[in-house]
């Protein structure tokens, strides 16, 4: 991994060879990101899930759908976007016949952190969006609460400004419908505020 990676292809061919963490064993195959080489902004999620894994896309299942819908609803077109997860493998366990998603460990994270890191590199996007736990984890290097840095831009150490919101797969999850519907208001609130936080710093650049 000394040798600089210059194409998506090729970033795609190493994450598919990688045997950095045990999670490649019982996967389908590694999910690449996905989107521009240039996008303005990259939304990083955890891990593909079971849709995910056996598609080799990220974000084509049920949370994808979410998201989807949630970046239209603010204005946010999700061709031109970078979407990718921080772990690249699905990591799950059986029950009976169904694969259940289980959470990246820490260990995992940071195993996998390096194939981010090389997307950042290639993409260079104005402003990062946190999808979760366990994309914040990754790009900030700590464990966060969301609640307490939810919608509060960080400046990342290239400059690079970050959003950490919650991930679409957390409002599927909620079972009252009114709760739900406050819920995805409030996470297509959050993209939008990312967007406008992304135009801020462009701005701010430009008058430097």
């Amino acid at each position: 991994m000394d040798e600089p990676i210059k194409s998506f292809a090729a970033l795609a061919k190493a994450e598919g060879e990688c045997r950095r963490c045990p999670l490649y064993r019982n996967a389908t195959q590694a999910v690449p990101g996905e989107g521009p080489r240039h996008a303005r902004v990259m939304l990083v999620g955890e891990q593909p899930g079971d849709k995910e894994d056996i598609a080799g896309k990220p974000f084509v299942g049920p949370a994808g759908r979410v998201l989807d819908a949630a970046l239209k609803a603010a204005g946010i077109d999700r061709a031109e976007t970078f979407v990718t997860n921080a772990v690249k493998h699905f990591k799950h366990e059986m029950r009976g016949k169904r694969r259940l998603h289980k959470r990246p460990d820490n260990y995992e994270i940071e195993r996998c952190k390096i194939w981010l890191d090389r997307e950042r590199d290639l993409v260079k996007p104005q402003i990062v969006i946190a999808l979760g736990v366990t994309a914040a984890r990754s790009l900030t290097g700590k464990t966060v609460t969301i609640a307490k840095i939810r919608k509060v831009p960080m400046q990342m150490a290239d400059g690079t400004t970050l959003i950490v919101t919650v991930h679409p797969s957390a409002l599927l999850r909620i079972e009252d419908e009114a709760d739900k519907r406050a819920a995805y208001a409030e996470f297509v609130a959050d993209l939008k505020a990312a967007v406008k936080a992304a135009g801020e710093s462009r701005a701010q650049r430009s008058t430097k």
